[in-house]
């Protein structure tokens, strides 16, 4: 399968019975317990983020790059928190559901700002940009080439998630695959940390801040990177 024929399938699938299943996910309504537990995981990365960023207790200073918001889990409490919010998704119907969400909670406001686009035509410079559980859609190879390109619209910091490559991962990933269904429509990668490490250093960068979310079936090696403004 190509690199186009993966991003067109990840579009399709949230576009289609992808959008209903994680939108439920990232929800707070009644799911089974394979679902509450991604959602506790993916919660907890999210959390820690937030908590990384207000930390630094300038928040209401910075302009954020949400690459892949989803529903908006990140996005909103970002823009809540002050922040200068740019989101986008590659689905349409997560961004939709992200805006209904932002309405919800932040009223008629502008901010954060939503958009349906790919990673890869993503534009503008941005303080910090963030890409969390993306990473998983992109085969190695074409996942360098993403990171160079967030990289390239982040000023002083990326924040990224992806799932590690490890044998016990490797392995659980493998016995996943023979149990395929509806609702699993598109392909994991998992990259190995050394190889996402040299390919930030590459770009600049050097990792400040790192966490490991770990659950029963969600897990995801979280990595903050800055570097002087040139």
């Amino acid at each position: 399968m190509t690199a186009v024929d993966d991003k067109t399938v990840v579009r399709e699938y949230f576009n289609a019975t992808g959008f209903d299943r994680w939108r439920r996910i990232y929800g707070d309504g009644e799911v089974n317990k394979v679902q509450l537990d991604i959602r506790t995981g993916h919660q907890q990365t999210v959390d820690t983020v937030l908590s990384w960023l207000q930390a630094d207790g300038n928040l209401a200073q910075l302009s954020v790059c949400d690459a892949g918001c989803g529903v908006g889990s990140l996005s909103i409490p970002l823009a809540e928190a002050g922040a200068t919010v740019f989101a986008s998704d590659i689905s349409e119907k997560m961004v939709g559901e992200a805006k209904e969400r932002s309405q919800a909670t932040l009223g008629q406001s502008t901010n954060p700002t939503f958009a349906v686009q790919d990673l890869e035509t993503l534009s503008g410079r941005y303080h910090t940009v963030i890409c969390l559980d993306v990473l998983i859609h992109y085969p190695q190879d074409k996942a360098a080439a993403m990171i160079s390109h967030l990289s390239s619209l982040a000023e002083s910091r990326l924040i990224l998630s992806f799932a590690p490559k490890t044998l016990a991962y490797s392995l659980l990933k493998k016995i996943g695959d023979f149990f395929p269904g509806p609702s699993k429509a598109t392909r994991a990668y998992l990259h190995r940390e050394a190889a996402v490490v040299k390919i930030l250093e590459s770009q600049g960068w050097t990792v400040q801040r790192n966490a490991m979310t770990k659950t029963s079936f969600y897990f995801s090696r979280l990595l903050e990177v800055t570097r002087e403004k040139g």
